[in-house]
C-alpha cells in the first residue's frame, strides 16, 4: 500500500555530491487515509499489547534463562526502562571496564520492545564478551521525530553519569592513536582530540538501525568525550524520502528458496506505508539526515561505520547506496582518485546490477556469508584509513536472508526448521565478523 499523498522519491547522492539535497516535505494526506492508517496502526498496537502483558506477567514470574543481568529506570526516562547484559564470564565485583554495546529495537518506530532482543543481547554479550545495553525509546503514533531521538539522547547520557556501570569510557578505555600535529583532511571527532576514544558502540536493528546513525550525529552527543567510537546499523530504515512502493522494486525475489525466504511478498510491504505515517511528522523535510540517515555525510557519524543488509528485503537497497556514498567520500577525504570509487546504485535504473542489491541466483552455500572482501563486492567490501585517529566504512549484505532473521521471535513464527537453521547461523557468522571489527579495528 502506498501512501499516495507522500512526496515523490528524493535524487540518490552521487558521489561527488556535498551540496544539500533539494528539500522533500511530508504531505498532509486526505482524511481518509489519514483515518485508514491511525485504524490499521492503533489496532496493530492493540492486538500486540495481549501476547506482551501475557509474556511480561509469565517471565516476572518464571524469568527465563538468558534474561538480562539488571533491568534499569533512570529518571529522565522513568518509563523506559533499560536492560543489561553482563558476559557470562564477567566477574561484576572487579568493576573492570567493559567494552560496550548499546541496541536499540526495531518495529517501524512504532511496535516492539526492548525484550524481544534478549536472546541476541545475551548471545552478543556472552560472545563478544561486551556489556550488552538494551535501550528503549517511546513509540508512534503517540510521538512523532524526534521524540525517539531525544530519548535516547537522554539516556545515553543518563548511561555515561552511571558510575555503577562499568562501561569503557574514554576517561577509562585504552589510549586511542595520537592525532597527527600536521593538518589532516579527515576531520577528527570530539572523542579523539584528547588522543583517547570511548569503546562504545551503538547497534540497531530496522528502525534501530535508522536511530544508530541519527543519534550520534546529535550535538550534545558529538561533543561529549564518552561519543559513540562506532556505529552499527542492521536492515535499517535509513531513507523516509523514498515512497514504500518504489522500494519494492529494488530487491529481488527467490521462490525456489523455502518460506519465508521464497516468498514472493516481503513482509514489510504493507505495513512500512503505516510506519512512516506514524513517525513522521506533516512538512517535515524527508531529506533532514537525523530522519533519513541515507542523506548524512561521513564527517556526522561515528569515526567506524558498519552497514548490514539483509538480501530478500526491501530496505537493502537503500543501505547499500549510503555505504557506497560513504566509501566513496572516505576516498575523497584522503584525497584518493575518482578511479577506484564505488558506483552508487541508481534505484530508479532498468539494469539489475544497480536497480537490484545482490543477486537473482540463490547462495549454493547455507548457513554462511559470501567470502568477505572478493571480487564480488556486492556482498562485503571495507574501506579504511588511519590519519585523524583513524577510521572505516564497512558493508556487508546477508545472503537469502530477510528482514528480522536474526531475531529469535521472527525465526519462531515465520520460518521452517531448515530456515530457522540457515538464519541462525548467518546470525552467528555476521555477529562474529562486527565482533571481530569492533575489537580489532574500533577498539584496538
Amino acid at each position: 500500500m502506498a501512501i499516495v499523498s507522500r512526496a515523490q522519491p528524493g535524487e540518490p547522492l552521487t558521489t561527488a555530491s556535498r551540496a544539500k539535497p533539494k528539500k522533500l516535505e511530508c504531505a498532509v494526506p486526505p482524511f481518509a487515509k489519514k483515518l485508514e492508517f491511525a485504524i490499521h496502526m492503533y489496532s496493530l498496537q492493540a492486538v500486540l499489547s495481549v501476547p506482551l502483558w501475557v509474556r511480561s506477567w509469565r517471565e516476572y514470574f518464571y524469568p527465563p534463562e538468558g534474561g538480562p543481568d539488571i533491568v534499569k529506570a533512570y529518571e529522565c526516562r522513568p518509563h523506559l526502562p533499560i536492560r543489561i547484559f553482563f558476559p557470562a564470564d564477567y566477574d561484576q565485583t572487579t568493576h573492570q571496564a567493559l567494552p560496550t554495546v548499546l541496541t536499540i529495537h526495531g518495529g517501524g518506530f512504532c511496535i516492539g520492545v526492548n525484550r524481544d532482543d534478549d536472546e541476541y543481547n545475551r548471545a552478543l554479550a556472552d560472545s563478544q564478551h561486551v556489556l550488552v545495553v538494551s535501550m528503549n525509546y517511546s513509540k508512534s503514533p503517540a510521538v512523532t521525530f524526534p521524540t525517539a531521538l531525544h530519548d535516547l539522547e537522554a539516556l545515553y547520557h543518563a548511561l555515561l553519569a552511571d558510575e555503577s556501570l562499568p562501561m569503557a569510557r574514554a576517561g577509562n578505555g585504552t589510549p586511542a592513536g595520537t592525532p597527527t600535529a600536521t593538518t589532516t583532511a579527515i576531520p577528527a571527532r570530539p572523542s579523539t582530540v584528547t588522543g583517547r576514544r570511548s569503546k562504545i558502540a551503538v547497534l540497531g536493528f530496522s528502525a534501530g538501525g535508522n536511530l544508530a546513525l541519527t543519534l550520534p550525529q546529535l550535538p550534545r552527543i558529538r561533543a561529549s568525550p564518552d561519543a559513540p567510537s562506532a556505529a552499527i546499523s542492521v536492515y535499517g530504515c535509513l531513507d523516509l524520502s523514498r515512497d514504500p512502493a518504489a522500494k519494492l522494486r529494488n530487491r529481488f525475489y527467490k521462490p525456489a528458496l523455502p518460506l519465508p525466504q521464497g516468498s514472493r511478498i516481503d513482509s514489510l510491504a504493507s505495513l512500512a506505508p503505516v510506519f512512516d505515517w506514524s513517525y513522521i511528522p506533516y512538512n517535515q523535510d524527508l531529506t533532514d539526515p537525523l530522519l533519513s540517515p541515507a542523506y548524512a555525510s561521513l564527517e556526522s557519524l561515528p569515526s567506524h561505520v558498519f552497514i548490514v543488509a539483509a538480501e530478500l528485503d526491501m530496505l537493502a537497497h537503500e543501505s547499500w547506496r549510503l555505504a557506497c556514498r560513504l566509501g566513496n567520500e572516505a576516498r575523497r577525504l584522503q584525497g584518493k582518485s575518482l578511479e577506484g570509487d564505488r558506483e552508487v546504485p541508481d534505484p530508479d535504473s532498468k539494469v539489475d546490477r544497480v536497480k537490484c542489491v545482490g543477486k537473482r541466483a540463490s547462495s549454493k552455500r547455507k548457513g554462511t556469508l559470501e567470502e568477505p572482501f572478493g571480487e564480488d563486492e556486492r556482498y562485503g567490501w571495507t574501506e579504511s584509513w588511519t590519519t585523524g585517529g583513524g577510521g572505516s566504512v564497512n558493508w556487508l549484505l546477508v545472503p537469502d536472508a530477510i528482514h528480522g532473521f536474526d531475531n529469535f521471535n521472527i525465526r519462531q513464527v515465520m520460518g521452517g526448521e531448515e530456515s530457522m537453521l540457515d538464519a541462525e547461523m548467518k546470525t552467528k557468522a555476521y555477529v562474529a565478523r562486527v565482533g571481530d571489527w569492533l575489537h580489532n579495528v574500533v577498539w584496538k
